[in-house]
């Protein structure tokens, strides 16, 4: 059997500028951002401030959570619903027109099991035009979403959903496409 050597784990060395901006977002920005005061303006103002590219329109809710908002790309017009949370340690590229609703969890890093030393892995998630993530769905990383995909309520992707494509369960399926004439 194969132990984990958790006490050898070794974290990525950051440049002192990097650990600076970390701080500062960890210990003004994201306990602001995350609060439970209304508003998407003054959020998407934060954001900026911390290097995150926000596109026009849209409505980000109450407690959000964001790891690292440099690694964040939001377009125009999209929706973000309460309780989600944004763990970006790599890049989350969201297109525009999305929703991702309550509760839904985009996640950058995994660790390798195989490995002694339980590194970590980060792949990107790309979210492309017009998706809409439903409440309590789970996005794995290096899952592509390609336009007007749908994940149902509680679905866990991994992978790439193709155009238009509406998922299910755990790992999400396809169900159909939105050009199906099926009710």
């Amino acid at each position: 059997m194969r132990i984990q050597k958790l006490n050898l784990y070794l974290k990525k060395k950051n440049r002192i500028s990097i650990i600076l901006i970390k701080l500062i977002w960890d210990f003004i920005g994201k306990p602001l951002f995350s609060s439970y005061l209304p508003g998407t303006y003054w959020r998407k103002f934060i954001l900026r401030i911390f290097r995150a590219k926000i596109g026009k329109g849209g409505k980000i809710k109450t407690n959000i959570k964001i790891s690292e908002p440099w690694n964040l790309s939001l377009g125009d017009h999209c929706w973000i619903g309460e309780n989600v949370w944004i763990d970006n340690l790599a890049l989350v590229k969201i297109g525009n027109r999305v929703c991702i609703s309550q509760g839904v969890y985009l996640c950058t890093g995994n660790h390798n099991y195989k490995k002694d030393l339980f590194n970590l892995i980060l792949e990107k998630i790309v979210i492309e035009d017009d998706c809409w993530i439903a409440a309590k769905s789970v996005i794995a990383p290096g899952s592509i979403l390609k336009r007007g995909s749908v994940t149902c309520l509680g679905s866990v992707v991994s992978g790439i959903l193709q155009k238009d494509g509406i998922y299910k369960g755990n790992p999400a399926k396809l169900v159909k496409s939105k050009n199906d004439n099926l009710n």
